[in-house]
């Protein structure tokens, strides 16, 4: 059933946002992480271009050290498993491990050391051109 384009037609995934009581921090350990600088750095907001897609931060010194999930965003890795081990020898802390979740879809999930979760995914079945 195809339905007719509109303005609030959703277009996908663009920001992945994260809070963080230390935003410079942050920005250090998501640089490291990720191995790219910020392409925006702000002192309201951090942006980190990951493949096509941003990994925000902002500061907020009322972030709890661990949250509840609300949500996860799964970031894209071509070995979940070691991705997963390289965050927590970075200074994360595990909260799911690493799980095939059928055919071959590997996911994981920790607490970045700001209290967030972050999602690694190891999906064979997706690729973007």
């Amino acid at each position: 059933m195809s339905q007719p384009r509109s303005t609030a037609h959703f277009l996908g995934l663009r920001t992945a946002k994260y809070t963080a009581p230390d935003l410079a921090a942050a920005k250090a350990w998501y640089a490291q992480v990720l191995g790219i600088a910020p392409y925006f750095d702000q002192p309201f907001y951090v942006g980190f271009n990951v493949g096509g897609f941003e990994l925000g931060i902002t500061p907020d010194s009322a972030a709890a050290p661990q949250r509840a999930e609300a949500g996860v965003a799964y970031w894209g890795v071509t070995d979940a498993t070691a991705a997963y081990a390289r965050l927590l020898e970075l200074g994360a802390t595990a909260y799911e491990p690493v799980q095939d979740v059928g055919d071959g879809i590997k996911v994981g999930t920790v607490h970045d050391p700001f209290g967030n979760l972050l999602g690694v995914i190891e999906n064979p079945g997706f690729r973007i051109d």
